[in-house]
């Protein structure tokens, strides 16, 4: 499996902040926002990861992360010319994926669970797989509903009326047919190719699994002003309350074996003397 991370968008909600930036090169505590969407396709064992923003930010990402090779993997980058939906994301990387199957993530959403380990890539082999996690307001998000047996019976995209409390996050498994589907799309009323819709495929065809985040899971969307605060305070107190980072690529390269503990050192040794590296240090035992 490979992975994508759209990294996208004009980042409205958050102007002025990104009036010269990309929202997912924002800092969330101590690490730039798209380290933390890096880090979990890493936790997953994926190690080929192509990364797609818009033409004026690209190069931003580049220079931040590089080819990969300091976290042990192998990192290409693509455009997405203008915002027109998620599913593009699947199109723009179809070269990228050939025949592999795909992990898509969004660059603004941050995962912190124990379930994202590499035994979830290696278990699916086909259709379609979604996350979803309890949320109080579900009319602003895609919600699944799920039949007595705990299999995705409906998904509707910001409901009118209450069908479930369980929200799809920005982290999808598909199989090689994806771009396939993606390319018999209709534009949305909004102009995008919507994520939604490829979804509704999958779960036509009975070819979509779920996954539900439980209660020691946490996934955050940084979007906005206060949930971007939100999560940069959440992040803080796990850290400190863990001694461990959170959402570090080089951590979970690291406990993924992309990297040893030598090849760790050797970056520290080179990085600034501050808290987000000298926790790394203190994380091997330094």
């Amino acid at each position: 499996m490979k992975g994508i991370i759209l990294a996208g968008g004009s980042g409205t909600r958050l102007h002025p902040l990104t009036s010269i930036t990309s929202k997912q090169l924002l800092p969330v505590y101590d690490k730039p926002l798209i380290y933390y969407p890096l880090s979990t396709l890493i936790s997953l064992g994926i190690d080929e990861i192509l990364v797609i923003s818009n033409p004026n930010q690209i190069n931003l990402f580049e220079q931040l992360l590089g080819n990969g090779k300091k976290f042990g993997i192998s990192l290409s980058y693509e455009v997405q010319i203008m915002p027109n939906g998620i599913a593009e994301a699947l199109l723009i990387g179809e070269k990228f994926l050939g025949s592999d199957n795909c992990c898509l993530i969004l660059g603004d959403n941050i995962f912190v669970s124990n379930i994202f380990q590499p035994s979830l890539v290696e278990n699916f082999t086909l259709g379609a797989k979604v996350f979803t996690s309890k949320v109080k307001d579900p009319e602003r998000y895609g919600v699944l509903e799920l039949d007595e047996l705990g299999t995705p019976k409906r998904l509707i995209e910001k409901p009118e009326s209450f069908i479930s409390n369980d929200a799809v996050t920005g982290l999808y498994f598909y199989d090689n047919q994806a771009p396939s589907f993606c390319k018999d799309l209709t534009p949305s009323s909004r102009g995008e190719i919507e994520i939604t819709d490829l979804n509704n495929i999958y779960l036509q065809k009975k070819m979509m699994s779920v996954t539900c985040l439980d209660e020691t899971s946490a996934w955050l969307d940084a979007g906005t002003f206060t949930s971007l605060h939100d999560a940069a305070s959440y992040i803080q107190s796990m850290q400190r309350r863990i001694g461990a980072p959170v959402g570090s690529p080089e951590y979970a390269a690291l406990k993924n074996l992309f990297i040893d503990s030598d090849s760790l050192l050797r970056t520290l040794d080179s990085a600034p003397k501050n808290d987000y590296y000298s926790m790394l240090k203190k994380a091997l035992g330094n």
